[in-house]
């Protein structure tokens, strides 16, 4: 599992872990019965306070992604159909949607620059 956090994107870290695991859940890259690296583990490869770990973890659990094992590690929880892959995609575009009209970009624009960002992906 791999998680990236900007301390300088203006989105508090722990919400930033709650999505990148709630999105590897739903996505399919976590699946249920694996086990999530510990708090301090997770805290000491990122750099965080293990309470912002501990407080994203808490927030899993309470929407039932993950599940609490005293004394080992966090696993994922068997979960219900979710939203369709594109589903999924449609969601987290929406905001940058929004962004484009905002900026009263032309949409052909924004998907050039979309697809050219997807092809930047493949090299």
């Amino acid at each position: 599992m791999i998680l990236v956090v900007d301390p300088h994107s203006g989105i508090p870290v722990y919400r930033q872990l709650v999505e990148q695991i709630r999105f590897s859940v739903a996505s399919g890259l976590l699946k249920a019965g694996e086990e999530i690296p510990s708090t301090r583990a997770l805290s000491a490869k990122l750099g965080v306070n293990p309470m912002t770990v501990s407080k994203a973890f808490g927030l899993l659990e309470e929407d039932g992604v993950l599940e609490r094992r005293p004394g080992r590690p966090h696993v994922v929880r068997a979960q219900p159909q979710r939203a369709s892959r594109l589903e999924q995609l449609a969601r987290a575009l929406r905001p940058v949607a929004t962004k484009v009209r905002q900026l009263d970009l032309e949409p052909d624009a924004a998907v050039r620059v979309f697809r050219e960002l997807l092809e930047e992906e493949k090299r």
